[in-house]
């Protein structure tokens, strides 16, 4: 099976064309190699995908004929991604969460840095 149809299958990707796309712009590993959509997985192969900033892994276990529920997706694929790493990801998420509550959503515009300037020299 196409490793793009796997990880949409398997609920990786919501869609199988942002699938491809991640593993076009090299957010997808198949045994520690960047690869193409259509490369072919099979069984005990792992498959490392990057959800900023860390990269999230899973071994192959079966392949399924279509798209599967959520509740049937520990009989494909498990997931092997470090403890460590998974705490990392849910620290950020956290602060990211934390930051659109209080009004910061990344970069400050032009405007915004006028305004800090002003603030920062009175």
């Amino acid at each position: 099976m196409r490793i793009d149809k796997y990880i949409w299958c398997i609920r990786i990707f919501k869609t199988r064309s942002l699938a491809s796309k991640a593993c076009a712009s090299e957010k997808v590993m198949l045994n520690g190699e960047l690869i193409k959509p259509s490369k072919e997985v099979k069984a005990g192969d792992e498959i490392r995908v990057k959800d900023i900033p860390i990269w999230r892994s899973y071994e192959v276990i079966d392949f399924p004929k279509s798209r599967v529920g959520a509740k049937l997706v520990a009989d494909y694929a498990r997931e092997t991604t470090a403890e460590a790493d998974l705490e990392e990801l849910e620290k950020i998420r956290l602060m990211n969460k934390q930051n659109r509550e209080s009004g910061i959503y990344g970069r400050p515009t032009k405007r915004n840095r006028r305004d800090l300037d002003r603030f920062k020299s009175s």
